[in-house]
């Protein structure tokens, strides 16, 4: 099962529980695995990882999540730093990580070392993308399911992801990144009119 909270606040439950930057989200507990984009307070919400932790939950992320995990009560052993281009197993997930920047614009660069996420579960392959323009790194990407960043102004835009989702071809889009911070309906309706019409689209986010 896949929800969308808002924004990027993505829960997949699959035998685990796993959640992406985790926004608005009511105290529940149930993580198995929390997994972090990048810092910037609309993915990294120290309350709302809180609310949905467990003893023990581990936390994957960029390097620069390591002090705050820390000090939110993670231990060393539940907290796993990764970089872009490496591949992890978790239990029956297996993860690989893709750079996530912007290209011309200020507000994610490639030297933060921020994160993108495909991640298999079960056979199906998710891709989570993080705030990032349809960067050269990401040409290639097979994926069943792809969330998709559409709001523009941080990210790619409607039209630009639009183009992304023709182009990679999965077997269902969901747009994430709009509704909160930047992107309103129009943007929604844009990515809607362009993608190819044998791509399902999911909408998760309510506006």
């Amino acid at each position: 099962m896949i929800t969308v909270n808002c924004q990027s606040s993505i829960k997949l439950v699959d035998n685990k529980v796993i959640y992406f930057d985790p926004i608005k989200q009511s105290e529940s507990h149930d993580a198995d695995y929390i997994f972090i984009t990048h810092t910037h307070w609309d993915h990294f919400s120290k309350e709302d990882i809180i609310n949905v932790k467990k003893d023990s939950t581990i936390i994957i992320g960029p390097n620069d999540i390591e002090k705050e995990c820390l000090e939110i009560g993670f231990s060393k052993d539940n907290i796993i730093l990764v970089k872009p281009n490496s591949n992890i197993s978790l239990s029956n997930i297996i993860v690989e990580t893709f750079p996530a920047y912007n290209l011309n614009k200020k507000f994610h660069s490639k030297e933060n070392n921020w994160i993108g996420y495909r991640i298999t579960v079960n056979g199906i392959t998710y891709y989570i993308p993080g705030d990032t323009d349809v960067i050269p790194e990401l040409d290639n990407l097979k994926v069943d399911i792809c969330f998709v960043p559409i709001g523009g102004t941080y990210t790619m835009t409607a039209e630009e992801a639009a183009m992304f989702i023709n182009k990679i071809k999965p077997k269902k889009a969901i747009p994430i990144h709009y509704g909160m911070v930047v992107g309103k309906e129009e943007e929604l309706l844009t990515f809607v009119n362009n993608v190819s019409k044998d791509i399902e689209i999911e909408q998760l986010i309510k506006l």
